[in-house]
């Protein structure tokens, strides 16, 4: 039989990891990171990593472990979410999976069948186009891009790498809770407001240029949320002001796409509180 996984998700800013914290605390858990930008060593303020405070009180899993210029992709994400559940257990603790790459995470409680990906020479001509290009490609051969991001330059290599198909899942995995964060929408708009803020004062835009000095500004890291923005803003584009905004515009958009993915998934658990999330872990870890 399974082993006890619980899993929160929500939009971004929506709190989700603070309640993950939590739990992680009261029921004894360590938390594995579902994020596809966290994944990667140096990005720490704009992707919202926990603080070295929060690591030492709840151990966390998947985050840097790669280099900014390294593909990752959700196949391998599963396998690395695998490992890390049976070092959990393996300690007796339960593993918490929250984020909000509805991917990463459906692959593990659907145990999605990921096609291979393609052999590096096309993968790197494929880099070497540009978004309109990809689209392009992708309209000529007639794959199905509903759902898809146009603007990450991943997702659309991805669809030309697995020719249109996407990942056949099984039934949700036995003695697994997924709980979904609900926040209003005014005060989500707020939440990610003031993160940028909070972002660009700690040093986000110093983080960003730090890495595109070192990898470039095409590597896979700085094709992020609150890192891409920098480029226009160093290319005399965009004022300071109107790269915080297009960031506040950008994140925005990823929450209404996380929105729309997480609608999807109807063994959703949602809530809006802490004590609500607590109350159905206790009936879950009881029953």
């Amino acid at each position: 039989m399974s082993r006890p996984l619980i899993v929160i998700v929500g939009e971004t800013a929506s709190g989700k990891s603070a309640i993950a914290m939590k739990l992680a605390q009261i029921y004894g858990g360590e938390i594995i990171s579902a994020d596809s930008w966290a994944v990667y060593k140096g990005m720490d303020i704009g992707t919202a990593k926990p603080t070295k405070d929060e690591q030492r009180l709840v151990k966390h899993h998947l985050i840097n472990i790669v280099e900014p210029d390294q593909d990752y992709t959700a196949g391998l994400y599963q396998k690395d979410a695998g490992v890390a559940m049976s070092q959990i257990y393996a300690h007796g603790n339960i593993p918490i999976i929250t984020g909000g790459t509805g991917l990463y995470i459906d692959g593990v409680i659907f145990n999605f069948s990921f096609m291979k990906t393609s052999v590096k020479k096309e993968r790197e001509y494929y880099n070497s186009l540009s978004l309109k290009q990809l689209i392009v490609k992708i309209n000529e051969r007639n794959y199905d891009l509903t759902g898809v991001d146009l603007r990450n330059k991943r997702r659309l290599i991805r669809v030309l790498e697995t020719k249109g198909e996407v990942p056949k899942r099984s039934k949700l995995r036995a003695n697994t809770l997924v709980i979904g964060l609900k926040t209003e929408r005014t005060k989500l708009r707020k939440n990610i407001e003031q993160r940028v803020e909070l972002m660009l004062k700690k040093g986000l835009k110093r983080e960003a240029l730090n890495i595109a000095a070192k990898y470039g500004w095409d590597c896979e890291g700085m094709q992020g949320i609150g890192y891409k923005e920098f480029k226009r803003w160093q290319d005399g584009e965009l004022s300071m002001r109107q790269t915080k905004q297009q960031i506040i515009k950008n994140t925005l958009a990823l929450a209404k796409r996380q929105r729309t993915w997480f609608k999807k998934n109807r063994q959703i658990e949602w809530v809006r509180t802490m004590t609500e999330a607590e109350q159905l872990v206790e009936k879950f870890l009881r029953s």
